[in-house]
């Protein structure tokens, strides 16, 4: 593996040259749909607003009609009816007449403009105005929104509460959405231990099988199954070959090194898993494996937990969002980062960093010690700042490009 390290770009093409789009399927809108990825184009079939609505409270009018009007010389108007949200006015309006109105309800025929409440004086069925009105003023027209007919949506992008409200205005109950990517997370060792289980000598307490899945549900996948397999050839096959016939991308985290339990590489040969690369340029995460079984993806990821949540916001994460469609969320951006980080040239050095936003960009400053071994470098990490291989590092002010680690737009300021 050493003479054959692949750089981290070029796994990513290698990666999504193997992915094949998943069919939509019907979902119901609803707290369920939210981070649904859309499949179909979205189009209007009525205009939003369907009608010409009041955007006040006050009385329907014809501008016309109020020619001249100030506050010293009031113009009176007769009040004929009443237009209220959800409940039109029944008859037209004539000359020299004013129909009530409220926020929302449908512009009597006849009207052209609406006068506020608070600028007229009402005594029993007549009003007093004391402003000007102009034609349109205060109307909202149907259409101003949406026209009928017009695209509003495209496929690839992910429901957020505004996409759902938008659905609703356009009368939709449902939309047509890619399936989840269906994963199966395995975590290899002897040494796990479960968060609540009793300590014992050489015991290391299991984290992976928490962030995993976590992060493939945060890209929008259903997690099928998540579960330890412990260092044994023959287990290790069966766990792998289980998931393999239920899962669209199997992820293991540990056991693809060249070691003596390391059993993840022989049995995905066994399976007839045929292997893509092995090896990153990459620190950390240097021992990861790819390959295809058919239209199933299969990731090795490192059993270090720090690795292998890098090797999948990298590698994974992309390719469930292009099994989705979905336009991608969490492209690259630069930063300035704040402090000399200095390495030897050779492999590419994801350092997590916190983000701050400031005038002239992103601003990169690394959570802390870098060490894969230490996950808390994870906590409060909004990005990985990617330092290339070829480089010995970077000097404080300079910039690097950046990846976002969680599901959320990263757009520059």
């Amino acid at each position: 593996m050493a003479g054959n390290l692949i750089e981290i770009e070029d796994a990513r093409r290698l990666v999504l040259a193997a992915v094949s789009p998943l069919a939509g399927e019907a979902v119901e809108l609803g707290p369920a749909a939210l981070g649904r990825v859309l499949a179909e184009e979205i189009r209007a079939g009525e205009p939003v607003p369907a009608f010409d609505g009041s955007a006040m409270d006050g009385f329907a009018v014809r501008s016309a009609d109020l020619e001249g009007a100030s506050s010293a010389r009031p113009v009176a108007l007769r009040v004929v009816d009443e237009s209220r949200a959800g409940a039109p006015a029944k008859r037209a309006l004539g000359e020299g007449e004013a129909i009530a109105i409220s926020t929302g309800a449908v512009v009597p025929e006849g009207a052209d403009a609406i006068v506020p409440v608070e600028d007229t004086r009402r005594q029993d069925k007549r009003i007093e105005v004391g402003a000007l009105a102009a034609a349109g003023e205060h109307i909202r027209r149907a259409g101003d929104d949406v026209r009928a007919g017009q695209a509003v949506m495209q496929p690839g992008i992910a429901l957020g509460p505004a996409e759902l409200g938008v659905l609703g205005s356009l009368g939709r109950g449902r939309a047509l959405c890619a399936r989840r990517p269906r994963v199966a997370v395995l975590v290899t060792g002897d040494e796990l231990l479960a968060p609540e289980e009793p300590q014992r000598p050489g015991g290391v307490r299991d984290s992976s099988s928490l962030s995993i899945p976590a992060l493939a549900q945060c890209a929008g996948a259903e997690v099928v199954h998540t579960s330890i397999i412990r260092d044994d050839a023959d287990a290790t096959r069966a766990a792998i070959a289980a998931s393999l016939g239920s899962a669209d991308v199997t992820v293991i985290c540990g056991g693809v090194s060249v070691g003596a339990h390391d059993h993840v590489r022989p049995a995905l040969r066994a399976l007839g898993a045929e292997e893509v690369f092995w090896g990153l340029a990459l620190k950390p995460g240097r021992p990861a494996w790819f390959g295809t079984t058919g239209d199933a993806l299969v990731f090795g990821l490192p059993g270090n937990p720090v690795s292998a949540m890098v090797t999948f916001v990298l590698l994974v994460r992309p390719a469930l969002c292009a099994m989705l469609g979905a336009r991608e969320g969490h492209g690259r951006a630069l930063a300035v980062i704040e402090c000399d980080y200095v390495k030897e040239p050779g492999r590419a050095h994801a350092v997590r960093c916190r983000l701050s936003a400031r005038m002239d960009g992103w601003h990169a400053e690394p959570t802390g010690p870098q060490g894969s071994h230490i996950l808390t470098s994870m906590l409060g990490a909004d990005a990985l700042a990617i330092v290339p291989s070829q480089t010995a590092g970077v000097r404080a002010g300079e910039r690097v490009e950046i990846e976002p680690l969680w599901r959320s737009a990263l757009v520059p300021p």
